[in-house]
């Protein structure tokens, strides 16, 4: 059974950073590309960024390109997102996925609440 748990969301101000982490089990985790996902109401479900199995090629929203970073430590079969400079708009549950843009297949974790807010 994949399992995917997340961690790290918090209440935060503007321009401050938060890193958030999730583990995986139930699969082999340096086999897959791994994604986080933010979603809310106003926008629905949104791909944030993405990285290859060994952290090769990484790829970001717009929005947050210069201001996260995605890695992995497949020893831990951990997946971090490392988020600064956060903005009021970044407010979202994140959630750690299974696979790529291309590849999803629903697979992901129960999400973390991240909110931005002064």
């Amino acid at each position: 059974e994949v399992q995917l748990v997340e961690s790290g969301g918090g209440l935060v101000q503007p321009g401050g950073s938060l890193r958030l982490s999730c583990v995986a089990s139930g699969f082999v985790f340096d086999d897959y590309v791994m994604s986080w996902l933010r979603d809310t109401p106003q926008k629905g479900l949104e791909w944030v960024s993405e990285i290859t199995w060994n952290g090769g090629h990484t790829w970001y929203k717009e929005s947050v390109k210069g201001r996260f970073t995605i890695s992995r430590d497949n020893a831990k079969n951990t997946l971090y997102l490392e988020m600064n400079s956060l903005k009021y708009e970044d407010t979202s549950v994140y959630y750690c996925a299974k696979g790529g843009r291309n590849d999803y297949e629903g697979e992901r974790g129960q999400g973390t609440q991240v909110t931005v807010s002064s």
